[in-house]
Parts: structure tokens; sequence; C-alpha cells
């Protein structure tokens, strides 16, 4: 996808940790669910495939747990989640209901390059013990590892400026 302005175009405040957290834990909930439906899906192709009782069976014996297949598909349908919504106009769902939008120091939206190292660096910063979202309260700039390493930052929307 194309980098275009991302609207409306302003000097808008970098977003604070609660906001963002509690954007991160809206985007949670739809991920979580849209994995359900995946896994939904994929166990279904089971059985259609396979029949119900060899599917049972197979479910019995752990064969789903760990999993490479379903592991990859989960996998590809994160990163599509946040890369699709990112690149497409710095929103997702939980971003939206809390004003916030991602894209780059010059209003610009992110490529899918960037998408990419700030999802592998954001998984960084919470193995870290949350370290790399606490970092914002020390940097001048009120970035995290994830916004630093992808070269992106998180804004706030003033209230009445949500634009499709």
């Amino acid at each position: 996808m194309a980098v275009k302005q991302l609207q409306p175009v302003g000097d808008y405040p970098a977003t604070g940790i609660f906001r963002r957290l509690f954007s991160a834990g809206y985007d949670l909930f739809l991920l979580l669910a849209a994995l359900m439906v995946t896994t939904l899906l994929y166990l279904g192709s089971h059985i259609l495939i396979s029949g119900e009782p060899a599917a049972h069976q197979q479910a019995e014996q752990g064969a789903y747990i760990g999993d490479p297949v379903l592991t990859l598909i989960v996998l590809l349908v994160t990163l599509a989640f946040y890369t699709w919504f990112w690149t497409k106009k710095g929103q997702t769902l939980g971003m939206q209901a809390w004003r916030i939008r991602l894209q780059q120091p010059d209003g610009r939206s992110i490529t899918s390059r960037q998408a990419l190292i700030r999802l592998a660096v954001a998984q960084a910063s919470w193995l870290c013990l949350g370290l790399g979202f606490l970092w914002q309260l020390w940097d001048r700039q009120a970035r995290c590892w994830h916004d630093i390493a992808s070269g992106t930052q998180l804004i706030t929307l003033p209230k009445g400026t949500f634009k499709d």
C-alpha cells in the first residue's frame, strides 16, 4: 500500500501510556475474537477432511497443541490484523475508540516494513516486563522502544476529528 498523508493534518500531542495500554487492551479482545474464528475454521476443516471421530481422537491425543500449521496461521492473522489497520489509515479499532493514530513523524501513513518492525519490537518490550512501554516516561518525545525502532509515533487526536 502506498504511503499517504493521513487526515486530519496537524501538530497533535503524543499519546500517554494509559491511553496506549487501554487501546492495546481493546485491540487484544478484537484480535482474540479473530483468532478464535480462525482456529474454529482450521479445526472445522480438519473435521471435514478426516471426519469427526478421527479429529476428536487427534484432539484427545493433543495433536493440535503446538500444531506448527495452526501456529503459523495464528501468526499470519496477527501480522495481517495490525499491518492492515496501521498501513491503511493509521488506526486499529481500539485506536479509533481512544482517538489515537499511528503515523510517521511527518503525518504520513506507515509502511508495511515499519509495521513489522513495530510489532517485533513491541513483543520484545513486553518480554522485558513492559520496560519498552515504560520507556516513554523518560523519553523527551514520549516514545516507546517500538516507536523509536520503527520511526513512528502515536498521537492523540482531538475530539470531533474522526474521519474515514
